[in-house]
């Protein structure tokens, strides 16, 4: 024993009754209650560490969990319907905005004039088919007219060739009397028993019978070509009305006003195309574009983030070996790394049709013959049923999912 181990082992410390007690003395008096609290503490800490690992456990064999996942929302982009120059961008970045809201003033010169050119071409266009319509009405009028005409001279024309007809059979009669009388005084004056004075008188008889009768046939043919005459007026008069007719419906055609319309219309909507307004509740997440700067239809001004219940979600992607009991609806845990401590709840809203490697310009051959297994991702839409305005989760953080699947 060296020097230090001997002072050591002799320093101590006095009694009142004068002895002396080593260290060596004081550790033994003092060791029984040293093991006796660091075997207490131990057995808490054992304690501890059994309850939070059955209870850790219990809570792993009903739940599935990944940290592959991130709060997510669908942001949409504010794009201009014309080519036209930014007047005004009222609203920055990271701004708070409401549906509704005012973002974007386009200039509207162009499209004010636009406007009135196109108000101008429509008014014009009512006048001249006002115009027309009242030529159209007056020509079928005119039209209606003359066909009448031609039917009252059709029914004159049939009445006169109906008297003419019914004026031939007595004329016939008279005729056939005639020549029976005139044959007969011939057969007597041949025997003598007539004098020849009486055969002149039936011949003369005779040929004003025949005379008669080819009148009567002549004011047939007469009356029968007045009515032809007339009836040729009818059809070019009804030719006439049928053309007046067209014309009206020509006039009438709604088509060329109802195309300035159309033209009118849409300057209105261009010019208000040069307001742009909000279509969500959110925030501005993005501008990609400055004031005076000429934009494009179809191009991005502004990409805005919604916000509120419904609109923030959780993208999870969990291993394919996890999707075994998961299903829609189901209740889920959630932890975001910016607010240690604090866990959200959701339920699962949907899950992807495909895997996360299906979308990939090079999708995984998994069902080759020389491939080295890999184990994939399905992507699972969560809601978050307890948002606070406290604690906003914003798109792209980091979080924890645990889904209860028992």
């Amino acid at each position: 024993m060296d020097t230090r181990e001997a002072q050591r082992g002799t320093a101590g410390q006095t009694h009142p009754n004068g002895s002396t007690e080593t260290v060596a003395d004081i550790e033994e008096r003092q060791g029984p209650r040293r093991r006796y609290i660091f075997g207490a503490v131990g057995a808490i800490v054992a304690i501890i560490l059994i309850v939070w690992g059955v209870k850790w456990f219990l809570y792993a064999r009903v739940h599935e969990g990944t940290d592959d996942a991130r709060v997510d929302a669908d942001p949409v982009a504010v794009t201009s319907k014309i080519n036209e120059r930014i007047d005004s961008i009222l609203v920055d970045t990271n701004q708070e905005v409401r549906k509704g809201q005012l973002l974007v003033v386009l200039d509207s010169a162009v499209e004010r004039d636009q406007v009135r050119s196109a108000r101008a071409q429509a008014d014009l266009a009512l006048a001249n088919q006002r115009t027309t319509t009242l030529q159209g009405q007056g020509g079928v009028a005119q039209a209606q007219a003359t066909t009448a005409d031609a039917s009252a001279g059709v029914a004159q024309a049939q009445a006169q060739l109906t008297a003419a007809q019914a004026q031939l059979p007595a004329a016939q009669a008279a005729y056939d009397r005639a020549s029976a009388d005139y044959h007969r005084t011939l057969s007597l004056v041949g025997t003598g028993d007539v004098a020849r004075q009486d055969l002149d008188a039936e011949r003369a008889a005779l040929a004003a019978a025949a005379a008669q009768l080819h009148s009567a046939r002549a004011q047939i043919a007469v009356a029968q070509a007045g009515l032809d005459a007339s009836q040729q007026q009818v059809a070019a008069a009804q030719g006439g009305l049928t053309t007046a007719q067209g014309k009206l419906a020509q006039s009438s055609d709604p088509s060329q006003v109802e195309a300035s319309l159309a033209q009118l219309a849409i300057a209105r909507k261009n010019l208000a195309y040069t307001h742009i307004y909000s279509p969500i509740d959110g925030f501005v997440g993005e501008k990609s574009a400055e004031v005076g700067q000429t934009v494009s239809a179809g191009m991005t001004i502004l990409t805005l983030i919604p916000d509120g219940p419904g609109k923030i979600y959780i993208t999870a992607n969990y291993k394919e070996t996890q999707m075994g009991d998961m299903k829609v609806g189901q209740p889920v845990d959630i932890t975001v790394d910016a607010y240690g401590g604090t866990t959200f709840h959701g339920h699962v809203i949907s899950i992807n049709p495909a895997s996360q490697n299906t979308y990939a310009l090079v999708p995984a051959q998994n069902a080759t013959g020389n491939f080295v297994k890999v184990t994939q991702r399905i992507p699972v839409r969560i809601s978050i049923d307890d948002m606070t305005p406290d604690k906003p989760l914003r798109p792209g953080m980091s979080v924890e999912t645990y889904v209860k699947v028992r």
